[in-house]
């Protein structure tokens, strides 16, 4: 099969991409040093994935209040920008580009994470009830979060655009808002895990309210065709649930385009087929930017959302775990490398750099 929609050229904002083969953010927790400062392993790292049209960093925490895994990096200090300085610098010395995935992970953390051994935060005082917080001392049982109180929001809101300030200071071509799979922006959107009775929860308009501050103050920094924001409407990873997903990403995407952001990146569960009715067409019908696709694509359907214009970009996230070079080999044909799911999450250079 030719990939001839896959490998033409595409405007994402106001740059200039060579390709659609997007690197989806994916978390190696492999930032093992103190500080959770990124090291040479993971400049090699993403060197190695430069080919990729643009490269979505793994989640990097914007505060210590949102880390929720142990070994994650942070965009928070002067070591943590220094950090990934010499990793933007080395994608920029091969033609690539990337931006950096901005993440406080709410209540899918434990006390063991936080400064001072705090509990975790969320909208409301809602328990993960699936999986475990994987912490430095292994795998521990989620804690019930304490609902943020309405005062906090602001610093909350403040975390986010110190973190977009910390992000350009590092070198990075822009910035994606991570308000999917469950974390804290997720929490607030979906009505399964936001209960509030105040102007950030009940209604569509109040539960974006939190998202919508984000993405103003981020793009402030940045200009909207810097930034993008990842969303996941039908998913359910980390206990997630919402009682009308259209209805809620309808209103949601249509209130983005005043920010004139420059892609939408959507977690579809299972690729171009809609979940339990849910028609994520009609989201990239209503957003004025580029639409980022993703959910378990093939170079096959990729091409095929591509060329029946259901999609801009195509994100991959574990053929590039394997297969660093991935967009020469789908252009060549080449066989890919399975990916080997026991080296995912920590360890060394195994299934990472080899």
């Amino acid at each position: 099969m030719k990939f001839n929609a896959l490998f033409s050229k595409e405007k994402l904002g106001d740059l200039s991409l060579p390709h659609r083969i997007v690197m989806a953010p994916l978390t190696r927790s492999r930032s093992s040093q103190p500080g959770d400062i990124p090291n040479d392993m993971n400049v090699e790292y993403y060197k190695q994935c430069s080919t990729a049209a643009l490269i979505i960093t793994e989640a990097t925490q914007i505060s210590p209040q949102g880390k929720g895994y142990a070994f994650t990096p942070g965009i928070h200090s002067k070591a943590q920008i220094q950090g990934w300085k010499k990793i933007t610098d080395k994608v920029h010395n091969e033609n690539g580009r990337i931006f950096m995935q901005l993440w406080h992970v709410g209540r899918v953390s434990h006390s063991s994470l936080q400064r001072g051994n705090a509990i975790p935060v969320a909208p409301s005082a809602i328990a993960v009830d699936e999986g475990q917080a994987f912490t430095y001392e292994g795998m521990k049982d989620f804690e019930t979060p304490r609902a943020l109180e309405l005062n906090e929001l602001p610093d909350i809101v403040e975390q986010y655009r110190l973190a977009a300030i910390n992000a350009k200071q590092a070198g990075f071509d822009g910035v994606e808002i991570h308000a999917a799979n469950g974390y804290l922006l997720d929490q607030f959107l979906k009505d399964g895990t936001n209960k509030r009775d105040d102007i950030y929860g009940g209604s569509i308009e109040n539960r974006i309210r939190l998202v919508m501050e984000v993405i103003k103050v981020i793009t402030d920094v940045w200009g909207g065709s810097r930034v993008g924001i990842r969303i996941s409407p039908t998913g359910t990873f980390n206990s997630m649930s919402e009682s009308k997903p259209q209805e809620l990403y309808n209103h949601l995407v249509e209130k983005l385009n005043q920010f004139n952001l420059a892609y939408l990146h959507v977690v579809e569960d299972f690729a171009n087929a809609p979940v339990n009715g849910f028609n994520f067409n009609v989201l990239r019908k209503k957003f004025n930017g580029a639409y980022m696709a993703n959910g378990s694509y093939t170079a096959e359907t990729a091409e095929r959302s591509l060329k029946n214009k259901l999609s801009d970009f195509v994100a991959f996230g574990v053929p590039f775990i394997a297969n660093p070079d991935l967009p020469k080999r789908l252009r060549l044909g080449a066989e890919l490398n399975q990916a080997d799911p026991t080296t995912f999450y920590g360890g060394d250079a195994k299934g990472y750099i080899d």
